[in-house]
């Protein structure tokens, strides 16, 4: 493998991860509901702040390029697990599926048709795309 970009570091003891992206440094633990310490955000938590941040600025980035008048962009994340069966859009119908509610909320003058260009750009975000699409994820020992 090449020098990878993220390594996580934790012990067998707890839930408490460090973690390293880059230059970046930061944690991770789990709920004390779940047997964590609470010390840290989740890793569901992470995954939905990649997904907004993500949203957020794909959408700031398109209203920069278009010189449209963009104040504010708030995303709000929940993540949750419903029976598939419940959701009509998803192929899968049977078990459990993740699902996570995304609101965008854009503040400034804009006209309806930016408003409407601007969400859709919300939905090709890379992540966006990552969470959506097929992930082949190769693990292994070393």
């Amino acid at each position: 493998m090449p020098d990878p970009h993220v390594v996580v570091h934790g012990s067998g003891r707890n839930f408490f991860q460090e973690i390293r992206a880059g230059n970046h440094r930061f944690q991770a633990d789990e709920p004390v509901s779940f047997g964590g310490m609470d010390m840290a955000p989740d890793p569901h938590d992470y995954m939905m702040a990649s997904l907004g941040a993500c949203t957020s600025m794909m959408v700031g980035l398109q209203a920069r390029k278009r010189r449209w008048p963009l104040e504010n962009i708030n995303v709000s994340l929940k993540h949750s697990r419903i029976h598939a069966k419940d959701c009509e859009e998803c192929v899968t119908k049977d078990g459990m599926i993740d699902r996570i509610e995304v609101a965008v909320e854009l503040t400034g003058p804009l006209t309806a048709e930016q408003r409407s260009e601007l969400m859709k750009t919300a939905a090709t975000c890379p992540i966006h795309r990552a969470l959506k699409g097929e992930i082949n994820v190769r693990l292994r020992a070393v």
